[in-house]
């Protein structure tokens, strides 16, 4: 049974989650604020946190960015911040998705999903290049011998890269595959920052291995 911590300080929204999560089968836990968060996550850590921004003690990016630090859990945001600075920033940390309130639980139960899915689906694959490892199955990435941490879509753009080695993949095709959930924010710019914070960290002068299609899509060169 997959287990989602729910980090939700509004009562009555955060009982209505836990209802329809139990409904669909789902271990679900609830924390009203960053410190009760911090002690259940590390009681036990979960499968999927469903992460407000605006909490009592602080702010869901502050406890985004803590767990991780820690290891790869999928986030997905569920604020009633819209700007579109604080959905990037959500992005930014690493977030499967950002929902703005009010919402449609059949909606975000189908995110849900379609993110247990993706996480039961890791192929058992490995690239090695000898300079670049890349274990899907082990959620493990090396550069040059020293281990680099991935979030959770960083790790599936390398799993959709690796098993598409020379072909293109559109802008549209990894939107669909990366977020394709019923989102409600899903454009070119959270792809790109994800890309270039990938690059960032498995890159280097000598080794070149996502390649650009300007106007159509990114390809794998390793």
């Amino acid at each position: 049974m997959w287990d989602i911590l729910l980090v939700e300080d509004d009562y009555g929204l955060n009982q209505a989650v836990v209802y329809a999560l139990g409904k669909e089968k789902y271990s679900v836990r609830s924390a009203f604020s960053l410190d009760d968060a911090r002690k259940q996550y590390s009681e036990k850590i979960p499968d999927l946190i469903l992460l407000d921004v605006n909490l009592p003690d602080g702010e869901g990016f502050v406890f985004c960015r803590w767990m991780k630090e820690r290891r790869e859990v999928p986030v997905i945001f569920l604020t009633a911040r819209d700007l579109e600075e604080d959905v990037l920033k959500g992005y930014d940390l690493g977030a499967e998705d950002y929902v703005t309130k009010p919402f449609s639980m059949k909606i975000l139960l189908k995110k849900i999903s379609v993110i247990m899915k993706r996480s039961a689906g890791n192929e058992n694959h490995v690239f090695d290049d000898g300079y670049l490892r890349i274990d899907l199955s082990e959620a493990k990435v090396s550069a040059g011998g020293k281990d680099c941490p991935v979030t959770p879509t960083e790790l599936r753009l390398l799993g959709e890269f690796v098993k598409n080695s020379g072909h293109l993949l559109t802008y549209q095709i990894l939107l669909e595959r990366l977020w394709d959930s019923g989102g409600q924010f899903v454009d070119k710019h959270a792809l790109a920052v994800n890309i270039n914070r990938l690059r960032r960290k498995i890159e280097d002068a000598e080794h070149k291995y996502i390649s650009n299609v300007y106007g159509m899509g990114y390809q794998w060169i390793g």
